[in-house]
């Protein structure tokens, strides 16, 4: 059979066309040509390298896309609905307009920048999404491109060679990869693996021996259980754990993100070929022990879809199968992939069909099955493996934990990161006997903070006209709370900018001034501080800032995500009626305001929260529901306002039903 050439799938303004040598057809026919020249050359066309590519676009450029495998979006579009997003509020730019345009297709309207985001989504309406961005820039995306090579002069990239022949010019370069190979084949220092804690002074790197995702009962790591002459079952080190805290080349496990249905049209998991019981045999002994699940996610994306994840301490996680893939070639890669797509696959099928497993859960796991209209080219499987975390740059600036705590904010901020410090587990051990998960670290951080622009771009001297938005320079911890999509997303529209600078200042890309940059991202509608500042005719008094008084007992938070501020306040759920509290808003002008108020969302807040809103006809009382629409701005209607500080919100909490949430509120003029 002759092999497909997956070297020459090219991707113009939205529409897939294949093209062997020497076939004419193209919509540009230099795009065909042994040499390409864009302005600016991405390598990855993750959701941040698209992005990156639409910016550069818009700001006037030419850029173009280049691509390894023959998936486009990333994980964004392969698998991964479930947005994680930390503080939702924080993401602006392109990447906010994404999630905008999400919002739309599912709402059936059209998308305009008031327009509410959407974080959870179906695979497919993702990748809709970038179709239409793609083609509206006009970004041409060379899909099954991998580098054969580089040529430097200097400390600059002048073009790449695909292992197609063809050779791809620019006067900038952003590898927005999730492996870095463009980074590392132009001489950029990096690192794999984890830093000890005293390397730049955190608490949460290196080894970590933690209860999340943990063993809840004691499982033999060993052939046959309780001998330990038998030897360790598969995936078990048989090293002694290393000090907490203490530095390896190790990395946090990757899976595939399932897109799940209970639908009648769903396809049952297939038994892979290569299936081994004997790497579920933990699993069952997990089982017997007494663990009755749960043994992944099923989060909503929509249409009844999910968004599966590893969930539990045997799960989809391949822990410790992919120590290679970062720096391996990219025929070893294809191996690591397919040996997780094997293991993953021969897990749902074992939890499905295999007799060790009790019925219930034998029935509970079949009840789901791989989208059928998802992945159709792949049988339903996403062809995205989760790369969490390959090669990171080692640059002028470091991200680190004391940046994300903002214990140490960073002087040049290119936009915003705000999730949990996260790693998955690293590796498995043995420890007393029985066995353990190492590496699980989920820790919080107090609000969104800035990434350095030093942090994307090598140093000058290692190459000066090279940005990396994904595999940027942070350590092991601190890439664990940056390395989310919409992140990415934001980093590479940040990135393109600065670029498209440099070209225009004839420049390194190290020697934009930052005030030049900031001032374009702002522009841009990027964020790159918190909280942001007010707009015009807008006023907002955070519970910490001035204009509020409370009565009774108050108590500060950030457990949950989605506050404004470094933090939010709550009730207690106690003294109900006694504690109140009051925003009053210094407005500039009189006229007519909308007023918003802002909370975070859980189960155990109040659904009956009175809110009374001091206006210049009098006084409105509205009542709000704090367990739902957290995380974002609530309108609770427009009224007259005169300037000053007459007007004001009072947060109420007589027979509440839950915890009672003071965050934020905000009026906005209308004009």
């Amino acid at each position: 059979m002759k092999p497909v050439d997956r070297r020459t799938v090219l991707r113009v303004g939205g529409a897939a066309v294949a093209v062997a040598a020497g076939v004419t057809g193209f919509a540009d026919r230099s795009l065909a040509a042994a040499l390409v020249s864009a302005d600016l050359v991405v390598y990855g066309a993750t959701a941040g390298g698209l992005v990156a590519a639409i910016q550069a676009r818009r700001m006037g450029r030419t850029a173009i896309v280049l691509e390894p495998s023959t998936h486009l979006g990333g994980l964004t579009t392969g698998g991964l609905g479930q947005t994680d997003t930390g503080n939702g509020a924080a993401i602006k730019g392109i990447a906010g307009e994404f999630y905008r345009r999400i919002h739309a297709k599912y709402a059936g309207t059209p998308v305009t920048p008031t327009s509410p985001a959407r974080f959870t989504f179906e695979p497919h309406v993702a990748r809709a999404v970038f179709d239409e961005m793609l083609a509206s820039a006009g970004v041409p995306v060379y899909l099954g491109v991998r580098l054969a090579s580089v040529t430097r002069s200097g400390n600059r990239l002048l073009e790449v060679v695909g292992d197609n022949g063809q050779t791809y010019r620019g006067a900038m370069f952003i590898d927005a990869s999730y492996e870095g190979d463009l980074m590392a084949r132009a001489g950029v220092s990096f690192t794999v693996g984890r830093e000890a804690n005293a390397t730049y002074g955190e608490t949460i790197n290196g080894v970590q021996l933690r209860s999340g995702h943990q063993f809840n009962f004691p499982v033999s790591p060993y052939v046959v259980a309780g001998s330990p002459g038998s030897g360790l079952l598969p995936g078990i080190s048989a090293a002694a754990l290393a000090p907490a805290g203490s530095a390896d080349d190790l990395i946090q496990a990757y899976n595939y993100r399932m897109c799940l249905t209970q639908a009648a049209s769903r396809l049952p998991f297939p038994k892979p070929a290569g299936f081994d019981p004997v790497h579920y045999e933990l699993a069952a002994r997990y089982i017997q022990a007494g663990w009755t699940g749960p043994f992944f996610t099923t989060h909503g994306v929509g249409n009844g879809k999910t968004d599966s994840n590893n969930n539990g301490a045997f799960s989809t996680d391949f822990i410790g199968a992919n120590y290679a893939y970062p720096t391996a070639s990219y025929a070893a890669r294809e191996s690591i992939a397919a040996d997780h797509r094997t293991y993953q696959q021969g897990f749902m099928w074992f939890l499905a069909n295999d007799p060790r497993v009790p019925a219930a859960i034998r029935s509970a796991t079949a009840s789901w099955g791989l989208a059928a209209d998802e992945f159709t080219a792949t049988g339903g499987w996403p062809p995205q493996l989760y790369v969490r975390e390959a090669r990171r740059m080692v640059s002028a600036h470091v991200m680190t934990e004391r940046n994300c705590r903002g214990q140490e904010p960073v002087p040049d901020p290119v936009g915003l990161a705000s999730y949990t410090m996260d790693s998955h587990n690293c590796q498995r051990v043995v420890v007393g006997g029985v066995v353990k998960n190492e590496g699980d670290v989920q820790i919080g951080v107090p609000g969104p903070y800035g990434v350095s622009f030093r942090s994307i771009v090598p140093t000058e001297a290692q190459c000066a006209n090279l940005l990396v938005p994904v595999c940027l320079a942070a350590s092991h911890i601190a890439y664990g709370s940056i390395r989310m999509e919409p992140v990415f997303m934001i980093l590479g529209q940040s990135a393109a900018t600065a670029a498209v600078l440099a070209i225009s200042a004839a420049s390194p890309v190290q020697r934009v001034p930052y005030a030049t940059l900031r001032s374009r991202l702002v522009a841009d509608g990027q964020l790159v501080e918190w909280p942001p500042p007010a707009g015009p005719g807008e006023v907002i008094v955070d519970s910490k800032g001035a204009g509020v008084t409370r009565a009774g007992t108050w108590v500060t938070s950030t457990a949950t995500p989605g506050y404004w501020g470094a933090d939010y306040e709550h009730d207690g759920n106690t003294a109900k009626g006694v504690n109140r509290l009051r925003f009053r808003p210094t407005l500039p002008s009189s006229g007519t305001y909308t007023v918003y108020l802002r909370w975070t969302a859980d189960p155990n807040r109040a659904s009956n929260v009175p809110i009374d809103i001091v206006h210049g006809g009098g006084l409105t009382t509205r009542t709000v529901d704090q367990r739902v629409t957290g995380g974002q701005w609530v309108a609770l209607g427009s009224y007259s306002f005169a300037a000053g500080a007459d007007g004001s919100l009072l947060i109420r909490t007589e027979n509440t039903n839950g915890y009672v949430i003071a965050d934020a509120a905000r009026w906005v003029l209308t004009p």
